[in-house]
């Protein structure tokens, strides 16, 4: 969802400031919410500030960079490795999972042979 631009932050907040109709009122002519309105007027009144705040971003990576070329220099040296094995390998505070989840990010497919079967 798209932040409400900033022309039309502005209409609400001078709306608000006249003070003749009520956050309700407001909302329902600009056609937002009644919430949006009542938080961008706290926002105005808080910081002064009118622009739409920075929303969530990812998470960085468990294993990236040198811990993730290790992951792979130890797949490259001995592919029949455990998860075990290669958490130690990146040399990282991880758990097995995080291990599992890289290797199926970067395309890690472990081939079954039939002497495991």
């Amino acid at each position: 969802m798209k932040a409400h631009s900033l022309d039309l932050r502005t209409r609400i907040v001078r709306a608000c400031e006249d003070g003749c109709e009520t956050q309700e009122s407001i909302a329902q002519r600009f056609e937002v919410s009644y919430w949006f309105v009542v938080k961008l007027w706290q926002q105005w009144r808080r910081t002064g500030d009118l622009h739409a705040r920075k929303r969530g971003g990812r998470r960085p990576r468990a294993i990236d960079g040198p811990a993730l070329r290790r992951l792979r220099r130890r797949l490259t040296d001995r592919p029949d490795s455990t998860l075990e094995e290669l958490r130690e390998a990146c040399g990282v505070d991880r758990s097995i999972v995080t291990v599992h989840n890289t290797l199926k990010r970067v395309g890690y497919r472990r081939k079954k042979n039939a002497a495991s079967l």
